[in-house]
């Protein structure tokens, strides 16, 4: 009885070590892979427009298609931080009463002020000048992004821990910098 408990439990230790360790260790590398591809689209897609001053609904579909090939549906956040100089007054009522400097500020623009520009609610053609999106020299442009979905490496470690959900997205890539160009 003994021997044939010990001979079953070889045998599922034996099924776990050949075939389910090196398919979840496979899908890590695929995520891997994923990140590595998702990060090499998000620089471009930042340098991009960092380069040019300005994004277009065409270089936002491309880079959300190349997102779509890791196989991995994501959730972006573009940010856009415009610099604007104000200036400094004693009192903010009395415009005589200026301290002679300013103090540069910086308003943020997210998906909700950025996205209606390029996808408007009219038939615009995806090359007019009203779907462009322009920042200034000096601006900083940058892209967050992590996936919504459960990788098959996320569904092999929830089944080897028993459950154990990590809430860590598996892929998520961050780049962003200032804007170097107005080339529009």
């Amino acid at each position: 009885m003994v021997q044939t408990i010990s001979k079953l439990l070889g045998a599922l230790l034996a099924v776990l070590l050949l075939y389910i360790v090196p398919a979840a260790q496979a899908a890590e590398r695929q995520d891997d892979i994923s990140g590595l591809n998702t990060y090499h689209s998000t620089v471009h897609f930042v340098d991009m427009v960092r380069t040019k001053g300005y994004i277009t609904p065409t270089m936002y579909n491309d880079f959300m298609r190349d997102l779509e090939l890791t196989g991995n549906t994501y959730e972006v956040d573009l940010e856009h931080m415009h610099k604007k100089y104000v200036p400094n007054y004693a009192d903010a009522a009395k415009p005589d009463s200026f301290l002679g400097n300013y103090e540069a500020v910086y308003d943020g623009y997210y998906n909700p002020q950025i996205l209606p520009v390029l996808f408007p609610d009219n038939s615009q053609p995806k090359s007019e000048q009203t779907r462009r999106y322009t920042l200034m020299a000096g601006d900083y442009f940058t892209v967050r992004l992590h996936n919504t979905n459960r990788t098959p490496a996320d569904l092999y470690k929830s089944w080897i821990l028993g459950g154990i959900d990590n809430d860590k997205p598996a892929v998520s890539a961050s780049y962003g910098g200032m804007v170097l160009n107005e080339d529009y």
